[in-house]
């Protein structure tokens, strides 16, 4: 892609420069001396021819350096697509958790907690039966 914008460059500058060379030819301004003017001779069209061919030299100068950079920002993407693609997947985070994970003390701590309220339960549950066993009044 790079060559192809690089060949078509050339090819148009190429043609401009054929093109500004003759009017360059016929633009020179008369420099007063060894004898009078040409026939013909108008100083403030030579003058006009002088500045038309300087703003074309200007603006070809110009149309170039814009498709140079057009073809760098191209390149520019192109890398940073390249860099992209070859860049390794970062692995997956674990899920999150709900709770934050306990230590073997924490562990003990909910064992013994646990055991303790299954005490209880029986203990309850042991009322509950003996209050259900009871006589009728």
């Amino acid at each position: 892609m790079g060559a192809h914008l690089g060949v078509m460059r050339r090819l148009i500058l190429t043609t401009l420069m054929l093109a500004a060379a003759p009017l360059a030819a016929k633009a020179q301004t008369w420099p007063g001396w060894p004898g009078p003017p040409p026939p013909g001779y108008d100083p403030g069209s030579a003058i006009a021819d002088q500045h038309r061919i300087e703003m074309d030299r200007l603006r070809n100068q110009a149309a170039e350096r814009e498709a140079l950079a057009q073809q760098q920002r191209l390149q520019t993407r192109l890398t940073i697509l390249q860099l992209q693609a070859a860049r390794q997947p970062t692995p997956p985070l674990p899920p999150p958790t709900a709770y934050a994970p306990r230590t073997l003390e924490q562990e003990r701590q909910a064992r013994e907690a646990q055991d303790a309220r299954r005490e209880q339960m029986v203990r309850g549950v042991t009322e509950i039966d003996a209050w259900l066993d009871r006589r009728p009044h």
